[in-house]
């Protein structure tokens, strides 16, 4: 019979290899980024509460806070890298207005983090309290996480468009969230579970609205095309005037 241990472990490495998958899925986002020298309407909510999120799990991961949690501090650290490389393109290719609002948010989360991690280590002198305490803040950041395309849902509703929500990202973040549940439940932690929990019904919630507004969707994207159609061919006829 397979013990809980190793069913978690297996289960913690399927949430591991879907969580890199999570992480690289705004790959082509940043591709298109990149191409257009413009983050248009993107909003880079979701990558700096991903970015808080990695790092709190990193240290919720250390042994010295919640021991034998090496799947949990290794895939997030993996995160905290990729995230940063999200955020300084997105740095790059913002306007002067967007790029100081995310620097800035990038420096209070540094802050907010290095005060976090001296109080803990030297104000709390157990794992068990450590657990608990950056648990809780985990907790509250793996929402935040979860919950920051709330805001890029508002403006699907908004603009019957799907276009700024990414299917993949959305499709990717379900499948975490489900994995990490399970990985929580067959060794009970409600510091993971609640979370992710929250994560895969808010997954699901973006994964209704795109197919709520994928066709109206591909409707405003086939009319700008016709539209950019109609004016170059009436300025190429001007032209020839």
């Amino acid at each position: 019979m397979v013990s809980a241990e190793l069913a978690r472990d297996v289960v913690g490495i399927t949430g591991n290899v879907i969580s890199l998958f999570l992480f690289m899925s705004p790959v082509p986002t940043f591709v298109q980024i990149w191409k257009k020298k413009s983050v248009e309407q993107f909003s880079a909510a979701p990558y700096l509460a991903t970015l808080i999120n990695c790092v709190v799990w990193v240290l919720y991961g250390l042994p010295i806070v919640h021991p034998h949690s090496t799947l949990v501090w290794t895939i997030n650290g993996a995160g905290t890298a990729i995230e940063i490389v999200y955020l300084l393109l997105f740095i790059i290719h913002s306007n002067g207005k967007k790029r100081l609002k995310v620097l800035l948010i990038v420096l209070a989360e540094a802050i907010f983090m290095a005060v976090l991690t001296v109080l803990v280590l030297t104000l709390v002198h157990t794992t068990k309290k450590r657990t608990v305490i950056v648990g809780i803040v985990a907790i509250v950041f793996n929402a935040m996480m979860y919950a920051a395309p709330l805001s890029v849902m508002k403006m699907v509703i908004t603009t019957k468009s799907v276009e700024y929500m990414p299917f993949f990202i959305s499709l990717a973040s379900l499948a975490n969230g489900v994995a990490w549940s399970a990985y929580a439940l067959i060794k009970f932690d409600p510091f993971i579970l609640v979370p992710n929990g929250m994560g895969t019904l808010f997954s699901v919630a973006q994964l209704i609205l795109y197919a709520v507004y994928y066709r109206s969707t591909q409707r405003q994207i086939a009319a700008r095309k016709t539209d950019g159609e109609v004016g170059l061919s009436e300025l190429g006829d001007a032209r020839k005037k």
